[in-house]
């Protein structure tokens, strides 16, 4: 018995909260939770489309009341009679601004009461009935006629502004003309500034490269007499760089993206050719560096080529002009030498191979040319 009366209990509990949910549902639909009401009539001149029956009455942007019926008149069909009921509350007056408006880009239609000057209330209408406010034809404009004039008024914009416009598209045609021209200039900027400013991905580090000095030489014809120093070679700004440079057209160069060169390529063959000579049998008669010092003469050495051509067959090309020069600054002996070896292909690995085997080819002739002249 005590179960049962528990269930009964709960169960009156249920209907009670779902009865209050009803009434409370009721309540707003038929009041809309604004208290006493008083009835308007409103009297359109022109369209009020998609106004209907619970369309919102809004005054000064708080919403008020709501549409209680729609007829047009029958003596004048262009008139459009609105009832509609607000919070008895609401200051209408005589001056009392009206407007249907949609509510957002996709909401109803609703009609906005906006606050006059005038204190003068509206007098009932016939037998009592409900006041009529008489509202003019701008009213009834909705959304869309408005977005329609402000069409019509772009429209004419650029119907009176065609050539100016015209002007403006062609220079943003060109404009962008010229970033299509220009966009790997861009994006190497932007990538320079990313590095400066500390940011872009982290890469790979590069494979180095060295340059191999050849180690047998054909039997010198005589032997070593003069000492000689092997200043620093002189070069263009784009020789003068740790990058395997290729070459796709004739007086195009472009550094391969991935692997470089031990060093900067001047230091590098530099040291490349004392050590080869070293290797050839002018060790202690061989020296590094940019004074002479204590030697008989000076190797001055300029880097014309130094690079692995691409078309057809990758080939690796070198070309060096030498000088011997004596202490008081005569040139006893001067020769361009060049030589090329194939690449397999522009790969890292393959350009460096073929850039070494050329060098040896080049400095087995330089040696044998330099023990000839000194």
């Amino acid at each position: 018995m005590e179960t049962q009366a528990r269930y009964g209990i709960i169960g009156a509990f249920t209907l009670a909260v779902i009865g209050a949910a009803f009434l409370f549902v009721f309540w707003l639909h038929t009041t809309g939770g604004v208290g006493a009401e008083s009835q308007y009539r409103l009297r359109f001149s022109g369209s009020v489309v998609g106004l209907r029956a619970g369309s919102s009455v809004m005054f000064n942007g708080i919403k008020v009341g709501e549409v209680k019926s729609l007829r047009y008149d029958p003596a004048d069909p262009l008139k459009i009679d609105v009832l509609i009921g607000v919070a008895t509350a609401t200051p209408i007056r005589t001056d009392t601004r009206v407007v249907v408006e949609t509510q957002g880009l996709m909401g109803s239609p609703a009609i906005l009461l906006g606050s006059g000057t005038s204190t003068t209330a509206l007098t009932p209408g016939p037998g009592g009935g409900p006041p009529l406010l008489e509202v003019g034809a701008a009213a009834s404009e909705t959304l869309t006629q408005s977005a329609l004039g402000v069409l019509r008024r772009m429209d004419k914009l650029l119907a009176d502004n065609s050539e100016p416009f015209s002007n403006i598209v062609n220079k943003i045609s060109v404009f962008s003309d010229a970033l299509g021209r220009n966009a790997g200039r861009i994006d190497t900027i932007a990538e320079s500034l990313d590095k400066m400013l500390g940011g872009g991905k982290d890469k790979k580090p590069a494979v180095v490269y060295d340059l191999a000095a050849p180690k047998t030489f054909a039997e010198l014809k005589k032997p070593p007499a003069a000492k000689f120093a092997v200043l620093e070679p002189s070069a263009l700004v784009v020789f003068d760089t740790q990058k395997i440079l290729l070459s796709t057209k004739p007086n195009e160069r472009m550094p391969l993206a991935e692997g470089q060169l031990s060093d900067s390529l001047p230091k590098l063959l530099q040291a490349k050719l004392v050590e080869s000579f070293e290797n050839a049998g002018y060790l202690g008669h061989v020296q590094k560096g940019n004074d002479a010092g204590t030697a008989d003469l000076s190797m001055l050495v300029d880097i014309r080529n130094f690079q692995v051509a691409t078309e057809g067959k990758p080939t690796a090309v070198i070309e060096l002009s030498i000088k011997l020069q004596s202490g008081e600054g005569q040139v006893v002996a001067a020769r361009i030498f060049r030589s090329e070896a194939p690449a397999e292909s522009a790969e890292p690995e393959p350009a460096a191979k073929g850039l070494s085997d050329a060098f040896g080819k080049l400095v087995g002739d330089l040696v044998v040319w330099v023990n000839e002249a000194g």
